[in-house]
């Protein structure tokens, strides 16, 4: 018969929202102000490991890198593409227009 008492396991902190909030705003605000940075010096300034700050930003929609944008992102883009080239189709045939019109009146100086 085993009489082993358990062990007492230490864990990880465990973070209040307050907390993970505090850290994700300041990770954003850096990053908006300097471009990039901001989780490693999140990291630093409050003692958290990186890994545990990507997963809250993930978690908060802010993750991920640059060049990784997700499906969603990558849709919005081509729709905001296709919706500007029509807008160009649009004013080049009003610029044709204008500059026959403009032409003509020139033509008959």
């Amino acid at each position: 018969m085993s009489t082993s008492k358990k062990k007492d396991i230490v864990r990880g902190k465990r973070y209040t929202p307050e907390e993970k909030s505090k850290v994700v705003t300041y990770v954003s605000e850096y990053n908006t102000k300097n471009g990039r940075g901001g989780q490693s010096n999140a990291s630093a300034k409050f003692s958290i490991s990186q890994l545990t700050i990507a997963s809250w930003l993930k978690n908060a929609g802010l993750g991920g890198r640059a060049g990784k944008a997700g499906k969603g992102s990558m849709q919005n883009k081509l729709s905001t593409m296709l919706t500007l080239g029509q807008d160009i189709d649009q004013l080049e045939r009003e610029l044709n227009a204008k500059r026959a019109k403009f032409e003509a009146l020139k033509g008959s100086l």
